[in-house]
């Protein structure tokens, strides 16, 4: 039972790192429709953010704190500049758009190598986030819980946004039908915008929580990019819950394959069964609901 417990906390923990990963995705890439390959590059934004805050603010719980909403503010505004400079002058064209942004991608990797130089670099864990907790024989190290709890809050808030704010309901027209929301008066280019504010703040709040599991460098979100877009593509198109779904099936998917092989042997397998449910299921777990005719 002790291994077994260990197993479920240690898939628990990876997904909620691939759901912090995903969460902004899903949200972009289910209203946008756009592949979006620099996603991987806000989330280095947020990591060196925290990096940078802690030059600064020696104190590393202090620093932590406050990176945490300023990374958001900076991955945010960079993924509008991106949206307006980029992504909206391609809508429809979505090869050109996952060229364009890979090419970005690049760009934002070389501009942080001659800011910060190619060596990975480290963030200290705060003070009250070292060691473990144990419950019987299940020991969870504290960083682990708090990125578990930060993909927690971070559900909690899209959803509060998606299902009681008059923005929300605005997103949730777009996604539905774009015609007819801008019919009804809705500033769809707006919206837009505003959702991929969203979706880059929620990678940089998690690229500060990936600075709680070791080292950072120019490439750390090419990690996460694949994983990522395989938890959209897996809970469905735009559909959060099914983000939170697919993220926590393939962690414990992935945890419980290393068991019996390596960490290598063990994303082969899941990719292998992502494929394999995408035959049986191919618009993943939830579908969006939509009133258009095409």
């Amino acid at each position: 039972m002790d291994v077994f417990a260990s197993q479920v906390f240690a898939g628990l923990s990876l997904g909620s790192v691939l759901l912090l990963a995903a969460l902004g995705l899903a949200l972009t890439f289910g209203q946008l429709g756009v592949i979006n390959m620099a996603h991987g590059e806000f989330l280095m934004i947020g990591a060196y953010t925290a990096y940078v805050v802690q030059r600064v603010v020696t104190d590393a719980g202090i620093s932590f704190l406050i990176a945490l909403p300023l990374a958001a503010v900076i991955a945010g505004i960079l993924g509008v500049a991106l949206e307006w400079a980029v992504i909206s002058r391609m809508r429809g064209r979505p090869l050109d758009t996952l060229l364009v942004t890979y090419g970005v991608a690049l760009l934002l990797q070389q501009l942080a190598r001659d800011i910060f130089g190619a060596p990975n670099v480290d963030v200290r864990a705060p003070d009250w986030l070292s060691g473990p907790i144990v419950i019987g024989g299940l020991s969870m190290p504290k960083t682990r819980l708090m990125i578990l709890a930060l993909s927690i809050g971070c559900v909690a808030a899209v959803a509060l946004l998606l299902t009681r704010t008059p923005m929300g309901r605005r997103i949730r027209a777009v996604v539905g039908n774009r015609d007819l929301a801008e019919c009804s008066g809705i500033a769809t280019a707006r919206v837009d915008r505003l959702t991929f504010f969203l979706g880059s703040a929620l990678a940089g709040i998690a690229g500060v929580a990936l600075t709680l599991l070791g080292s950072v460098g120019p490439t750390v979100g090419q990690n996460y990019i694949v994983d990522a877009f395989l938890v959209v593509v897996v809970g469905g198109i735009g559909r959060v819950w099914g983000a939170v779904l697919a993220a926590m099936a393939l962690g414990l998917l992935q945890s419980f394959l290393q068991l019996w092989s390596d960490a290598s042997l063990a994303k082969v397998l899941v990719l292998l069964a992502v494929v394999a449910f995408l035959q049986i299921r191919p618009q993943g777990l939830f579908t969006v609901r939509t009133r258009s005719l095409a």
